[in-house]
């Protein structure tokens, strides 16, 4: 895909609905047939992974690597499919926010329904297909979340030895008592990932791209560290051992605490990254292109002692480097890969973006301090293979950076570099048109920049636990106009 093209970032939760949370539904095909109208290449979303209210629905702590969010299973697309009846769906209730807790209330009625027409139906030759192709990840992560559940939902390093060890004994006697019950689970996957791929070839029919996204790091929580203990810092009781973060300086001394558990690069890659390769065809069977999260931590990861209550006591230790990617990329033959590389970056993870072609990100907003002229954010220092954006999901949207977080020097430059005096109104199109006029291939805008909106639309703040991940657009945001505008940047600087 070695274009000149630009997209939208907006998580599926983000669009509206009547059912808790945006889904796969109506409105995901309204927003394909919007990037269409506005001559976009590209819809970039974040981890379709199951959320839980445990991680604060972060799609980026999730019980599985593999598995679907079923939150995301559209009713009336389950309707369409034949598994429910118009008359069933009765808990339609608009929200201008993402209700997760209600999502799964609603949605876990209408499953019992579905289950029990789901036997009855004639779909069972491509359901067994699907379990049979996904057997690798599905089985484990069926167990786990009917075993989690069993044990009222206490993580698995609790859970009774010969379970939480895995002894082969127990995990059939498991299997056996749980049946039912995983076999929904797996009725629910083959839902989620037959509405994703509905929705994914009628993107490419209106040939829009789908770039989804990578987190580096699984939760220790999971069904992945459950069933590969192997590849990760466990100590006998299967808690972690050292924990991933980052080292303190500038506006946080003493670092970051992530906390998840950290792989074993050395057995992982004595064992041919079998597991890492799994989970990157996985996720590109689902996207077209893929955003590496924390692209810096396959070279040198912070690692923490567990026990530790902040990043301080932790060290540098080396990942796999670019061992990693000639390996993988034997296997994939493509590399369609954008690495989240802001931050300190070392010269072999540079060296090896250049090698393999792997395009870092350049958020326009890192561009406006003082060495605005050598900053590689600035747009006059951009490079065709950079991915440029207004923004990312961890940042205020564009208005809301302008009015609360940029300094007065920042808008000062930013004023100069433009050559006009920018308001709150006019900061987002005024960016959003310098990134569309840049050099780089592929310039990604998040909706909420699109739609001009401020500080309360912001998706995720980092290091807070409460009132991420829920904000949502709304039908009567796209204003008459907004498409016809994007349309005309794109063909303006060469994008459609």
């Amino acid at each position: 895909m070695n274009f000149r093209g630009s997209g939208i970032l907006n998580h599926v939760t983000s669009l509206p609905s009547l059912y808790g949370t945006g889904d796969l539904g109506p409105a995901a095909y309204r927003f394909v047939d919007f990037l269409a109208e506005a001559r976009q290449r590209y819809w970039q979303v974040l981890p379709l992974n199951p959320v839980h209210g445990a991680f604060g629905f972060s799609p980026y702590s999730s019980s599985s690597a593999f598995a679907g969010n079923t939150l995301l299973i559209s009713p009336e697309r389950l309707t369409g499919e034949g598994y429910l009846k118009a008359g069933e769906l009765t808990d339609a209730l608009p929200a201008d926010q993402a209700d997760f807790h209600r999502a799964r209330q609603i949605r876990e009625k209408l499953f019992l329904k579905v289950f029990s027409c789901f036997q009855k139906g004639e779909n069972h030759y491509s359901f067994d297909r699907f379990c049979r192709e996904q057997a690798s990840w599905l089985d484990d992560y069926a167990l786990f979340c009917v075993l989690k559940k069993s044990y009222g939902g206490k993580p698995w390093p609790h859970w009774p030895p010969e379970i939480r060890d895995r002894r082969p004994g127990a995990l059939d006697k498991a299997r056996a008592i749980f049946h039912r019950e995983m076999e929904e689970i797996k009725i629910l996957q083959f839902l989620f990932f037959n509405q994703w791929h509905a929705l994914k070839s009628y993107a490419r029919a209106k040939q829009i791209f789908l770039i989804g996204d990578l987190p580096l790091y699984v939760a220790h929580d999971s069904a992945d560290v459950w069933a590969n203990p192997e590849l990760f810092y466990l100590g006998e009781d299967r808690k972690a051992v050292l924990v991933s973060g980052a080292p303190g300086g500038g506006w946080n001394p003493t670092g970051q605490r992530w906390g998840h558990p950290l792989y074993r690069w050395e057995v992982i890659r004595d064992q041919g990254y079998r597991w890492w390769l799994a989970r990157l065809e996985h996720n590109l069977s689902l996207y077209d292109r893929l955003r590496l999260d924390h692209f810096q931590g396959f070279f040198r990861f912070w690692a923490i002692p567990a026990s530790a209550k902040t990043a301080l006591a932790g060290h540098w230790m080396p990942g796999p480097g670019i061992d990693f990617f000639r390996k993988t990329g034997r296997r994939l033959m493509h590399m369609p890969f954008i690495a989240e590389d802001l931050g300190v970056i070392t010269p072999e993870t540079r060296e090896t973006m250049r090698l393999f072609r792997i395009p870092g990100t350049k958020p326009l907003t890192f561009a406006f301090d003082e060495n605005l002229g050598e900053s590689p954010f600035a747009p006059h220092n951009l490079e065709r293979d950079n991915v440029v954006y207004t923004g990312t999901h961890d940042a205020n949207p564009l208005r809301g950076w302008y009015e609360t977080e940029a300094s007065q020097n920042q808008r000062r430059r930013l004023n100069r570099y433009l050559g006009r005096k920018l308001t709150a109104d006019t900061v987002a199109p005024a960016l959003i048109q310098l990134a569309m006029m840049t050099v780089a291939d592929t310039v990604i805008i998040p909706l909420q920049d699109v739609l001009g909106l401020g500080a309360d639309a912001r998706m995720n703040r980092p290091g807070t636990m409460k009132g991420n991940w829920i904000w949502r657009c709304r039908e009567d945001q796209f204003v008459p106009g907004t498409a016809a505008k994007l349309a005309g940047w794109a063909e303006l600087y060469g994008r459609t």
